[in-house]
């Protein structure tokens, strides 16, 4: 079975806040999707689409049909499509985006590091990441270093952005 390594980025947030894991080549790209938001600690409460392209023209869209995604070239339905059914004909060091969130729009770079083949085993495997995702429904990466530097109050004691424990993370 093929197995996939991606680096998945949180864009505008310094220091960064990124994670690595491991998944199934038969996992579709719902199947990532959630995996990210586990990944990451999101809640899954908003849209999301998966793009990607030629240079800087992300027209592809890989995502659930709503009218709210704009598709500008091809589209395909992440419940269908699968990594290895992707990467076919495609080399495995793809780059792609993955907005969550439209409204706050916090985009991820997910970068495909890698593709091995390997014996059955867990569908997917967080590797290592660091930082705490930011809180959803903090106002994006603006409203998240405002409440950092003290400017917005929504922050509660506990949240520390430092703290990232790979043995916490659960996919479901």
């Amino acid at each position: 079975m093929n197995y996939y390594t991606l680096k998945i980025l949180l864009y505008e947030i310094e220091p960064l806040i990124w994670r690595r894991i491991k998944i199934s080549g038969e996992a579709t790209f719902a199947e990532l999707h959630k995996a990210i938001q586990n990944a990451m600690g999101w809640e899954d409460k908003e849209l999301h689409e998966f793009r990607y392209g030629k240079g800087k023209n992300l027209i592809d869209v890989i995502a659930t049909p709503d009218p709210e995604i704009i598709v500008g070239g091809e589209f395909q339905n992440e419940n269908d499509l699968t990594l290895d059914t992707f990467f076919k004909r495609r080399r495995v060091n793809t780059r792609m985006l993955y907005r969550y969130d439209f409204t706050e729009d916090w985009v991820h770079e997910l970068t495909f590091e890698s593709k091995v083949d390997e014996e059955g085993g867990e569908k997917v495997v967080l590797l290592e990441g660091e930082r705490a995702c930011p809180p959803e429904d903090c106002g994006g990466s603006w409203g998240y270093k405002d409440a950092l530097e003290g400017n917005i109050e929504w922050m509660d004691d506990d949240y520390d952005p430092e703290f990232f424990d790979v043995s916490k993370v659960r996919f479901d």
